[in-house]
């Protein structure tokens, strides 16, 4: 089988390696890939939401099979595009519907979504420009820190968790007043949920599922989780404290409702579900949808998963995920982002890489990485991922940062205390 993924990140190399390791992947494309995927697959030079040139290459290569990646070509229509367009209504896409790409792409429609299938969440309110006094007196109703967050995609940044009542007023003025685009034309404000975070990830083929293992990532750039928001520093999985007894309140409370809201509204789903929750006390409770798989969480669910990976997604497409058994290592995975000086605010790219083939007890993944004649360089903020699997995630992560220890480029940094509040 041709297969083709989208995306150009830690996310996407992981995808290709473990559609690699099936003898039935027999062409792998990425699209546009990065230096890590060069090593095994074809990069094609495009972009993920120029579905026209999607729809060539597919053509021309005899793609069978398409795993999209990213959001953006999910929010954007990529698998309405692929149903209504004739010469690929027979390709096999990964991705869930326009409709369901709502979820990540409306934080506005998630709460809704949840509020009308009674999956538990914060308690919430939503405004526009034209109710921007009503906000400010929504505010006055809570206690702080206040929550803001920007309806549409805002790449990573469009969530304010703010202590002060006057600076949360100024700061919804300066969000419907287009701080982030059009994503921020409508903000969510919500109730603040104290407690501890882990990720959650369903493959779903519209009518059944399966529950991936669990991760938790590292979103801060300093150590002690402090400093500024990344799209992450680190992850493991399994995470400790996500015990049978909280795994059974997750997927009766949330997992089911999730999927059979899905069915109810007739939404056409096939692909990745990555809840966002957080455990209060003892209770699990929702704090976003994604539909596509986090990174870098994806580099340490994706390696546990022993099943065919193009098996596993064949069925997804073809609606028989409840025969298709899953196999789980039962080892733990860690991984460690090491990224370029100075993110995620500015930074330097085209710094040359050294020392990845001296790396043999844990797999490197790529993530904001180009060749540059033969040289791998960086190319974004976000390098490279080292992951490692072990007997307990305390061996993995020891594992992972004895890796990180061998790889070089100029200004690299990378946090060394992932793991280590669990």
């Amino acid at each position: 089988m041709n297969i083709l993924v989208l995306g150009s990140g830690g996310r996407e190399h992981t995808f290709a390696h473990q559609l690699a390791k099936s003898e039935r992947c027999k062409n792998l494309f990425v699209a546009p890939g990065n230096a890590g995927t060069a090593a095994f697959a074809t990069n094609v030079a495009l972009s993920v939401t120029d579905f026209s040139a999607i729809e060539k290459c597919v053509v021309d290569n005899d793609i069978e099979m398409v795993i999209v990646g990213p959001e953006d070509p999910l929010v954007q229509g990529i698998t309405n595009y692929f149903a209504e367009t004739h010469s690929l209504k027979k390709v096999k896409i990964i991705g869930p519907s326009k409709r369901g790409a709502l979820l990540e792409g409306s934080k506005e429609r998630a709460k809704e979504f949840m509020m009308a299938h009674n999956i538990p969440t914060a308690a919430y309110a939503s405004f526009t420009s034209e109710s921007l006094e009503a906000g400010k007196s929504f505010l006055e109703t809570l206690s702080p820190p206040y929550v803001l967050k920007a309806d549409g995609l805002a790449a990573g940044k469009g969530v304010l968790i703010i202590e002060d009542i006057s600076e949360a007023k100024e700061e919804l003025e300066a969000m419907l007043g287009g701080k982030f685009g059009g994503a921020s034309t409508t903000v969510v404000i919500e109730e603040f949920l104290d407690g501890i975070e882990l990720s959650v990830f369903v493959l779903t083929d519209g009518k059944n599922y399966k529950v991936l293992p669990t991760a938790k990532d590292y979103k801060r750039i300093g150590e002690g989780d402090k400093g500024l928001n990344t799209g992450g520093m680190g992850a493991i999985s399994p995470v400790p404290f996500a015990d049978a007894t909280l795994m059974q309140k997750i997927e009766e409370r949330i997992v089911k409702p999730t999927v059979d809201g899905l069915k109810k509204e007739e939404i056409d789903y096939k692909g990745f579900v990555f809840i966002g929750i957080i455990k209060v006390g003892d209770e699990p409770l929702v704090i976003e949808y994604n539909v596509r798989m986090g990174d870098p969480e994806t580099e340490v669910v994706l390696p546990r998963i022993k099943t065919d990976f193009v098996d596993l997604m064949e069925a997804t497409y073809e609606q028989n995920l409840d025969i298709m058994p899953i196999e789980i290592d039962p080892r733990s995975a860690a991984t460690v982002m090491l990224v370029s000086g100075g993110y995620p605010e500015a930074y330097d790219k085209g710094k040359k890489i050294t020392g990845v083939e001296n790396v043999v007890d844990s797999i490197v993944f790529h993530a904001g990485t180009k060749l540059d004649g033969d040289d791998v360089v960086t190319n974004g903020g976000r390098v490279i991922a080292v992951t490692s699997l072990d007997e307990d995630y305390k061996k993995a992560i020891k594992k992972s940062y004895q890796s990180c220890e061998k790889i070089t480029f100029d200004r690299m940094y990378y946090r060394t205390d992932i793991g280590f509040d669990l």
